[in-house]
């Protein structure tokens, strides 16, 4: 068993980059012990004056996307052309119902998990969603003080998963593919709305003309949503994970979004709003682990759900009831 490090050994060994004590970090973060989370809160606390320097991109995409083969692409560039080192962290609360797929990720992105620039973290599996984002944030802000200059956030899950990502990255890239019927069909609302940009994959092999019509598709439907409070049109690109064609375009369009996002201010202010997101989520979290935790509530809250399930109580009433306790 690994010896338990301490918190100035933790500091020590993330300032200076050290992949051992980083994964060792994250996996404390993760861990549900009392004792684990005093530990990580100490080590969080002195690293972060080092955190904050990356560049945090969110991606998503339907089923199929081919996301695995687009972030190693995009990592590789990332990584070689640009000589930049890059996490890649995921949210999957999923996992143990659906099989998962970032384990198989670390698997199939082969040459990316094999170089010396780049970091490939899992999530845990089978935990709320609640918890998983919050470990995937303090693991971002654990990879920026090891030094890494660009994080990927992957959504594994789908649903509430890309509006956890979106809460803490500063670009949110949906990947989407051509040539499978009515290409906006199945597309949810809320999910374009995020998107500051929207790849087309797979624009390959005899798939280059349905891609390029499901992007004017595209590029059309984001034109009737208003602009947000970055005031940044969303673009839609094409790209081929497989050739490479394409993949320093998407590149491209972050470097425009965080030139324009930092020259009307509103890059700062979005990290602020979501370190007080972050606030008010940890104090719901903390609030309802604390509730449960209390003996008063372990006592009577068996029954209590019993005459809610019954119809005996109303669940207004058994909640006040439980608060009280």
């Amino acid at each position: 068993m690994a010896r338990r490090l301490t918190a100035e050994q933790y500091t020590e060994g993330l300032l200076a980059g050290d992949r051992l004590v980083l994964s060792r970090a994250i996996t404390l973060v993760e861990s549900t012990l009392a004792s684990d989370h005093a530990l990580a809160q100490q080590v969080l606390g002195a690293v972060l004056p080092r955190t904050g320097r990356s560049v945090r991109i969110g991606i998503t995409g339907v089923p199929g996307v081919g996301k695995s083969t687009f972030i190693e692409a995009l990592g590789m560039y990332v990584v070689e052309q640009l000589g930049l080192r890059l996490a890649v962290l995921a949210i999957d609360p999923t996992s143990q119902r659906s099989g998962g797929s970032i384990l198989g990720d670390k698997t199939r992105m082969q040459h990316l998990s094999a170089h010396a620039n780049a970091y490939i973290r899992p999530s845990p599996a089978g935990r709320s969603l609640g918890g998983v984002a919050r470990a995937t944030r303090e693991a971002l802000l654990l990879c920026e003080a090891a030094g890494y200059d660009v994080i990927f956030v992957e959504t594994v899950g789908v649903g509430q998963s890309e509006t956890a990502v979106h809460g803490m990255v500063d670009f949110f890239l949906l990947l989407m593919l051509a040539g499978a019927g009515d290409e906006l069909q199945g597309v949810k609302r809320g999910i374009m709305e995020m998107a500051d940009a929207v790849v087309i994959t797979k624009a390959d092999s005899g798939n280059e003309l349905a891609a390029k019509r499901a992007r004017r598709e595209y590029q059309g439907a984001l034109h009737l949503f208003p602009l947000g409070s970055s005031g940044w049109a969303p673009v839609v690109r094409t790209c081929s994970a497989l050739t490479g064609e394409g993949v320093p375009g998407v590149w491209e369009e972050l470097q425009r979004y965080l030139e324009h996002a930092r020259g009307n201010g509103y890059f700062e202010r979005r990290r602020q709003e979501q370190n007080l997101q972050w606030l008010h989520h940890s104090i719901r979290e903390a609030l309802e682990e604390r509730f449960y935790a209390r003996p008063a509530v372990q006592q009577h809250l068996g029954a209590i759900r019993e005459q809610v399930m019954r119809g005996e109580k109303s669940a207004f009433a058994a909640a006040d009831e439980l608060l009280d306790l």
